[in-house]
Parts: structure tokens; sequence; C-alpha cells
């Protein structure tokens, strides 16, 4: 099976990082990477995404933006003057950089869909219909990267998929505090392969501690899904939900385990963020 298509959610508040987030997304807060020729370097999460993506072939992309967000837009448009500022400059190894940044650009095609209020992820999610049709698609939350060689968790996460048959494939680690995470229940069928009967949304008591990672693959039922579902007392529309209606409707739901040596990098609240920072250098 072959997946060209991508969803990016970046629509959220980020009320935990006021007032940095006022005008700007925190999936858009950098943290470090290696640059094309192994130097230092940062970039904005979302960016750092889009280029896996990217690596892995995919190129169709669709961003899930809310309303004032326009700096993602913008951060994702090729800017000539800017490199022209460069080179005037002599910054040749920093215009280098974007320029391989503003190729990838250039030969994908991406659409852009607003989230005009904050209304949860499967609300935010189902946006996308309309970009997805009829095929299956990779999710990622903007604020979740998986560190993998040589995007080795995306190939096992797609095969995954595609033995299944699955309606959705969800990307899993374990963790010592999975209440505040959504977790799965499930039969190991495989190696780090599970075969999920419940999925629940940050657990009081969790009977698992096998996290939900912000990365998936689903096939379009995942949209008759989050149609089916309410929005909660608190005006959210869950994924959680939608993926445990696939479940009750006899559909087969997957989890794929990050394997050692794969590390994820997560922006959720401000103390994550500074170990995310201290991790994706140690990592370098």
């Amino acid at each position: 099976m072959t997946i060209n298509k991508a969803v990016i959610t970046a629509a959220g508040l980020g009320t935990r990082f006021l007032p940095e987030t006022k005008e700007q997304a925190k999936e858009m807060l950098p943290i470090f990477a290696r640059n094309s020729d192994g130097g230092i370097c940062v970039k904005p999460l979302l960016q750092i995404i889009f280029e896996q993506l990217y690596g892995f072939g995919i190129k169709n992309v669709c961003f899930i933006v809310g309303r004032g967000k326009r700096a993602i837009e913008d951060h994702f448009t090729p800017d000539d003057n800017l490199l022209r500022l460069l080179e005037n400059n002599n910054k040749t190894e920093l215009s280098n950089e974007l320029r391989k940044f503003y190729f990838m650009l250039e030969n994908v095609d991406i659409i852009w869909k607003n989230q005009l209020r904050p209304r949860g992820f499967g609300d935010a999610v189902h946006k996308a219909k309309s970009f997805v049709q009829s095929d299956n698609f990779l999710l990622f939350a903007g604020d979740d990267f998986i560190v993998s060689k040589n995007n080795d968790f995306l190939k096992r996460l797609v095969a995954t998929h595609d033995k299944f048959g699955a309606a959705a494939t969800i990307v899993v680690e374990r963790v010592p505090d999975p209440e505040r995470f959504g977790v799965v229940i499930g039969k190991e069928v495989g190696d780090g392969i599970y075969k999920v009967d419940k999925i629940i949304e940050k657990p009081k008591e969790p009977d698992s501690n096998l996290c939900v990672v912000g990365v998936y693959v689903f096939t379009p039922m995942i949209f008759k899904a989050l149609e089916q579902i309410d929005y909660d007392k608190n005006g959210q529309k869950e994924l959680t939900d939608a993926i445990q209606l696939l479940i009750d409707w006899g559909l087969s739901v997957y989890a794929e385990e990050l394997k050692p040596g794969e590390t994820r990098l997560e922006i959720g609240t401000p103390e994550i963020y500074k170990l995310t920072l201290d991790k994706s250098y140690e990592i370098l």
C-alpha cells in the first residue's frame, strides 16, 4: 500500500505557553536538529515533522491551523527576498539550508484548513475530510515527533496497517505515567504489534501503560466515526472516541510500539518542552 497524503494538526490555543503562543502556534516552538551539513541548528517542530514526511515520500500535506496563526503559513511559504539577503551577506550555509527547505515546499502540494474554534482533536481531524477523500492517510499531531533512524517507525506503521487491513493503526510507547495520555488495551499479535480492544483518553486508573503517540494511519472510515460521536461536556470532539467507535463497529484497529532507540519528542507543557529541548540536544 502506498500512502501519499498526510494531515498535520496545529490548531490548538497552546494556552499553557502563553504569552509566547498569543500569535504563534506552540507547534512552531523550536527544538534542536541537525542541518544537512551535520551542524547543530534549531527548527520549528512543524518543519521537522514536514521534513520527515517528505523523506518518507509524502507529497500531499494538509495543515489544520487555528484562527490567527498566519505565522505557520508564512513559514511554509518560500521567501526569495530572505534568500537574497543571506546571499548578499555571504551567509551561504544558511541560504543553502533554506533553499533545501524551499525545494521541499515547491515539490509538495500543501493545503490549509482552518479550525475556527478549538473544539477538540477529533474536530480538527474532521476538517481534512475533503482533502483525504477516499485515500488512506497519515495523521501527525503537530506537537509530537518521533526520532527514528531512516523513518523506520513510519515504515513499520504503514506495513502493519497494510498487513492487517486495519481501519486505524496507532503508534504507542510504554510510559510510567499513562494517566496523562490516551492508552490502548489489547493483545500482542507480533513483535511490538497489538490488536486494540479498547482505547481510553486520559484514564484515572489506567489498565495499560501503552500510551498513544500522536502519529496514526487511517482509512476514510475515521470521518464516518467522527460524524457519529458527540461533542463532550467541554465542547470537545475526541479522536479516541472515534477510534473506539471503529472498534465497536467490528473494524480492526492495531498499534505499533516504538522500538528501543526511537525517541519521542513532545511539547505538551513548558516543563515537558524543557525536557524535549534537553533530549533533542543529547541525541544529536
